[in-house]
């Protein structure tokens, strides 16, 4: 049979909608790349024959009721075939904040590349690289050290930069507007499974004396599959899938403003874009929600084993309990907003203030009363458990916001507010660091009034300035200029043979055609 033939008949044995399996290896691709992110974090245990000294500055903490136990497993000693390395804690923290050195570069670089060449390749090479880089890790920290391991981590972070615009890129190619919430939840939900899973099952593999180099064998080995999966299902847009049914392609060119966009785009309106209020307040947002996101993802493991003082196998079950709240939440909300936006009980901008108020003050008031519970271990989770499930509001509200208000550049604006929102990975846990030298509860509790702040803080700020509308210089056909641009003329994006120009609204010569 051609391949002709073979197209026809999954046309009409495919009766899945092509978007929900597109979200489907979505919701993997995440998950396997936070897993990929987060697995040198258990692995490194494990590398290292580096013991910490044993001693502890005594302050206002909880009483330690695990000091033996943990002495015990302290002074364990593992053998097996692979050499131990002498890093000391300087080294082990520069090796893990190296996939972030990379992360930030690649983001607005990734955007671009999803926009000239389509989401699918920017995406599915890109994990790939991640993918490929964690597989050959071992092989090259055993030829050299911790220099290697920086390097492969450093380009596991260039590999993940691109998903995120990449990803939003697609979605806005391929899902309605009164179904992002939904969409975003499932795809980018899939960071919560990997945070669950890359510990839990980098544990598993280390148990018994397991050999360190099977965390990266099998996350980057889960990799590769998902690439290969990925290549034949999924492409750029409905206009250029081959098996996707009419019924859907009219469908979505009939709802998504961006789904028929098969030619070349003119170049992106950067001048326009960088100086829009509404894509600087959707960075601060996106900075605000990342600054509570990473201090917890980085630290809030060590709060409950330094200052609530549970022993390391309580440690990870009480790390992973506020990421199983905020993902299981994070569908509720976005099947709220998307409920309510289709039956016009609010905007599209309207949602998306609500759900970042949710995601951002909620969980901060909780944060602070958590760190007033004191030693109250189960007040205290409890509190960390809600302010994470609330969290899971961003996915109906920052996260996709960039698709609303530019659907056809929504690569390259993604890209730059999660480019800069990351680089918040980099300054909390140093930040952190300096604040609780002694990890007392009253230092943590300062280190909490700061993520409340920020959190608040930019929530504020989004409420007042930010939107859900398509921006005037996303659409110049149907917005044309402000009456305060002073730039002149927009070529408007080709999507025949011809090339308009726009001129702004306060002009009314006629539009010319050349």
């Amino acid at each position: 049979m051609t391949l002709t033939g073979w197209r026809l008949v999954l046309n009409r044995v495919l009766i899945i909608p092509q978007r929900y399996v597109f979200g489907l290896l979505g919701l993997f691709a995440l998950a396997n790349a936070f897993t990929m992110r987060v697995c040198l974090s258990v692995a490194i245990v494990k590398m290292v024959s580096y013991i910490p000294p044993g001693e502890h500055i005594i302050g206002e903490t909880c009483p330690d009721t695990s000091l033996v136990s943990e002495s015990v497993t302290n002074t364990s000693v593992v053998v097996n075939n692979r050499e131990l390395y002498d890093w000391n804690e300087e080294t082990q923290g520069l090796l893990l904040s190296a996939f972030y050195y990379g992360y930030v570069i690649t983001h607005l670089p990734g955007g671009l590349l999803a926009e000239k060449f389509g989401g699918k390749w920017t995406l599915g090479l890109s994990l790939l690289c991640t993918s490929l880089s964690t597989l050959f890790t071992p092989l090259v920290v055993t030829q050299w050290g911790a220099i290697g391991l920086f390097c492969m981590r450093v380009l596991s972070g260039i590999g993940e930069g691109p998903v995120t615009p990449a990803f939003v890129l697609l979605m806005a190619r391929w899902v309605p507007p009164a179904e992002r919430s939904r969409f975003g939840a499932m795809i980018f939900g899939g960071a919560q499974i990997g945070n669950i899973a890359g510990p839990y099952i980098s544990g598993l593999l280390l148990a018994d004396d397991g050999d360190w180099a099977n965390v990266f064998y099998v996350f980057g080995g889960l990799g590769v599959i998902w690439f290969i999966f990925f290549t034949f299902l999924c492409y750029s847009t409905p206009y250029s899938h081959p098996f996707i049914s009419d019924a859907e392609r009219k469908y979505l060119n009939e709802n998504v403003a961006a789904s028929g966009l098969h030619k070349k785009l003119d170049p992106v309106p950067f001048k326009a874009i960088l100086r829009s209020p509404q894509l600087w307040v959707l960075v601060i947002a996106a900075v605000g929600h990342d600054w509570g996101y990473f201090t917890m993802i980085t630290d809030l493991p060590k709060y409950f084993s330094d200052v609530l003082k549970f022993n390391i196998r309580e440690t990870g079950l009480m790390a992973a309990l506020p990421y199983v709240a905020m993902y299981i939440f994070s569908f509720i909300f976005a099947s709220f907003c998307d409920f309510c936006v289709r039956r016009k009980w609010h905007s599209i901008t309207t949602g998306r203030k609500i759900y970042t108020t949710v995601s951002s003050t909620i969980p901060a008031i909780f944060i602070i009363l958590a760190s007033y519970s004191g030693c109250d271990r189960i007040q205290a989770v409890g509190l960390f458990i809600a302010s994470m499930a609330f969290m899971g509001g961003f996915y109906s509200s920052v996260k996709i916001n960039a698709m609303d208000i530019a659907p056809n550049y929504a690569g390259t604006c993604s890209a730059f507010v999660n480019g800069l929102a990351a680089v918040s990975g980099i300054i909390t846990p140093y930040m952190i660091g300096l604040l609780t030298p002694d990890q007392t509860v009253q230092q943590w509790r300062i280190a909490f009034w700061t993520i409340f702040v920020v959190l608040v803080g930019t929530n504020i700020i989004y409420l007042i300035w930010g939107s859900g509308e398509q921006q005037w210089w996303d659409d110049v056909e149907k917005h044309g200029y402000p009456d305060n641009w002073k730039h002149g003329p927009l070529k408007k994006r080709s999507e025949d043979t011809e090339k308009k120009i726009v001129y702004p609204k306060h002009d009314h010569s006629p539009v010319a055609k050349d």
